[in-house]
């Protein structure tokens, strides 16, 4: 039954992609925001993001706080309807679909060093278009993933990355086997990118938000061993399929002699720069997810 019902939703998501993938991507990003902010609000999962922004904008009313859920929700469906058209967006485009990049001379920059690089994103706008356009400008960086449980959806989603990048690049599960996978892969010299703002409950404890928030030390540990430069960014949406890569300058990580230090310093680093970007674009985060500890979800009550 189990082989049965994933051979039927990977029927599903095919044609859903097909008929995706044949309209124009201002229209696909439209068609998947509209669904998504129509149907998104009303599923049981939007009181976590209604908690979640009690918790990180405690000064927000009701309304704020459902209009920047509806946003998310926006978003989200946009992402999805862009994903397909990601690999075949124009460049520099006057107007309509397409992508540009702020801060092109910090990527050329890195390149220049000859460095393995860590990119650090997180999910922010159209999240999926970093690796393809950082691979445009000679850099094509290898990333983490958590395989989909339905193994003929996680091969879609894998063929639609691979196809926006333009060349077969490692992927490495999510785990201690991936890990050592990605430092073997930087030790050679080459990039890696990390989204690094959902909860790792085996991870650190920083803050986000002015909250303790377990998080994900992989990108610290990995820059701190093989002395990699730092490119942080995210994306900006501007319209539908209009998407904007924002690049800060690189940097190396700073080293003391109390390794467990630099890590925390830098893992609350990348969390400071994930919160200044959520805070200028509220509604372009992925709020769905239980971001700081399980007891602060109890007894949610439904968004007023």
């Amino acid at each position: 039954m189990t082989s049965f019902l994933y051979r039927a939703e990977t029927l599903l998501i095919r044609g859903l992609l097909a008929v995706i993938r044949a309209l124009p991507a201002a229209a696909a990003s439209n068609l998947g925001g509209g669904v998504a902010r129509t149907i998104g609000p009303a599923l049981p999962v939007s009181k976590i993001a209604d908690r979640n922004l009690q918790l990180a904008m405690p000064e927000l009313g009701a309304v704020a706080r459902r209009r920047i859920v509806r946003d998310c929700w926006d978003n989200l469906g946009r992402t999805v309807g862009e994903f397909p058209h990601i690999g075949h967006l124009k460049h520099n485009t006057a107007s309509g679909a397409g992508w540009s990049v702020e801060g092109a001379e910090h990527l050329e920059a890195a390149k220049a060093l000859g460095r393995p690089v860590i990119f650090f994103s997180g999910h922010i706008g159209n999240w999926e278009l970093m690796p393809p356009v950082v691979a445009r400008y000679g850099m094509p960086f290898a990333s983490f993933y958590r395989a989909a449980s339905n193994p003929g959806v996680d091969g879609l989603i894998h063929g639609l990355r691979q196809e926006a990048m333009g060349q077969d690049v490692p992927m490495f599960p999510k785990g201690a086997k991936g890990a050592r996978s990605a430092l073997k892969h930087l030790s050679k010299g080459g990039h890696l990118g990390v989204l690094g703002d959902q909860k790792m409950n085996d991870g650190i404890e920083a803050r986000l938000f002015g909250r303790s928030a377990m998080t994900a030390s992989a990108a610290a540990v990995f820059a701190l061993r093989h002395d990699a430069l730092i490119v942080t960014g995210h994306v900006r949406r501007d319209g539908p399929a209009r998407l904007v890569l924002v690049v800060d300058p690189p940097f190396s990580p700073e080293k003391t002699d109390d390794r467990a230090k630099d890590v925390l310093a830098l893992t609350q680093l990348f969390n400071d720069r994930l919160e200044s970007w959520i805070r200028e674009i509220p509604g372009s985060w992925l709020w769905l997810h239980r971001r700081w500890d399980k007891s602060l979800y109890r007894n949610m009550a439904t968004p007023c």
